[in-house]
């Protein structure tokens, strides 16, 4: 691509990133000095060339070189990456708050936000385990990200990780069926549905007694979704919540326990006839400000989890993001990050362009600003506080 369209594409591009970006750069000590890299503007093309275009160190510092873009080394661009890391962390929580809110769907009210909390593992060159751990979470029906972290592979799936507001509805998986995670979602103000652990999440039933689940699961009727009153203790705290469960086809059930059987044989181990029997259910559970959904909207609504695997497999397929192509702990970070903003900023274009615009980019002034105590900001949220005390934290990150 010729060179001045490419810099106009870009500054098109930018548009969507929060106001002060650039100072941001600075404050977080990402730009500290311009010697090789000129401004925080040619520091985001370089994360962009390194971790978005799937190139090495090796590579992106020699198109940048052949580019003009910046006279850089691949050790010198990964001492940038390590640096960049809280600056490329901030630039995606900025685009992660400006996601729109859902619109209705069938039995969810409109002012709920519906999101798909989930967890994938990311492993550096050489390795064939887990090195890292990228928590997602996806908002439906939109499938934009409104929320991502990095851990190292100690980093469990857990509930208590992700920021929840009054009236959030997660959806989980088993990897999220903890009582202490549950509890932290519902003293917050929100609900969950997530997929029954029998294991890790002892019920009770409507009598306080220890609930029997198999023997629950045998009184379903045919194919027809049910639904009953239980409760969980987590700390010194009871809850109340509702298990919902449906019968698979035989044809499902029978995938599910051939599943079980394989996993078993690879760890020696032998399944036991109450797992297998278990095996032809699905149960998933739902908490209090949920009862107004028949156990078939709770079921319909779980169902609706799988699209933040869809989500994953994107991210990896697409952005290669599942093999970090180095070790450094830093730079890993930097890495993925600068992944998940292409994501974002591919997200807001394609939402773009779906009102087409026949000069090709947007030419809104964005919202309005209002004075609030250290200096200026956008309404509703649009951008970056220009507050000192909100930038010093972002230095902190």
């Amino acid at each position: 691509m010729r060179s001045d369209i490419l810099a106009e594409e870009w500054s098109v591009l930018t548009r969507f990133l929060p106001d002060g970006w650039r100072e941001l750069a600075r404050s977080t000590g990402a730009l500290q000095r311009a010697r090789q890299v000129r401004s925080a503007d040619v520091l985001l093309r370089l994360a962009f060339l390194y971790a978005a275009s799937g190139l090495s160190l090796q590579q992106a510092a020699a198109r940048a070189n052949t580019a003009g873009l910046a006279e850089i080394s691949a050790v010198a661009l990964m001492k940038r990456m390590r640096r960049a890391g809280p600056w490329l962390r901030a630039l995606a929580e900025a685009l992660f708050a400006e996601s729109a809110r859902m619109p209705s769907l069938e039995g969810v009210p409109v002012e709920r936000r519906l999101r798909i909390v989930d967890a994938t593992h990311v492993r550096v060159s050489g390795s064939s385990g887990t090195d890292w751990r990228l928590h997602y979470v996806l908002r439906l029906p939109t499938l934009t990200c409104d929320f991502a972290e990095v851990t190292d592979a100690t980093g469990g799936e857990t509930y208590a990780r992700v920021p929840v507001q009054p009236g959030d509805i997660i959806l989980g998986d088993r990897g999220y069926c903890h009582r202490e995670g549950v509890a932290y979602v519902l003293e917050r103000g929100g609900d969950v549905v997530v997929r029954l652990n029998s294991n890790s999440f002892p019920l009770l039933d409507a009598e306080g007694k220890q609930l029997d689940l198999l023997a629950t699961m045998r009184s379903l009727v045919e194919h027809e979704p049910q639904g009953w009153p239980v409760r969980f203790v987590a700390g010194r705290r009871e809850h109340a919540a509702r298990l919902c469960a449906v019968r698979k086809s035989a044809s499902a059930a029978q995938l599910a326990k051939e599943r079980l059987l394989k996993a078993a044989r690879k760890k020696g181990k032998v399944v036991q006839p109450e797992t297998l029997e278990l095996a032809e259910y699905i149960f998933v559970l739902a908490t209090p400000g949920l009862d107004r959904l028949t156990p078939a909207q709770v079921l319909e609504l779980y169902r609706a989890r799988w699209q933040v695997e869809l989500g994953f497999k994107r991210l990896k397929s697409l952005f290669d993001a599942g093999s970090a192509p180095n070790r450094d702990p830093e730079a890993v970070r930097s890495w993925i990050y600068a992944k998940l903003l292409a994501v974002l900023l591919i997200e807001r274009l394609g939402e773009e362009s779906r009102l087409f615009s026949p000069w090709g980019f947007p030419i809104g002034e964005g919202k309005p600003l209002e004075r609030v105590p250290g200096g200026l900001r956008r309404v509703p949220g649009r951008g970056l506080a220009a507050q000192p005390a909100e930038r010093a934290a972002a230095a902190r990150l």
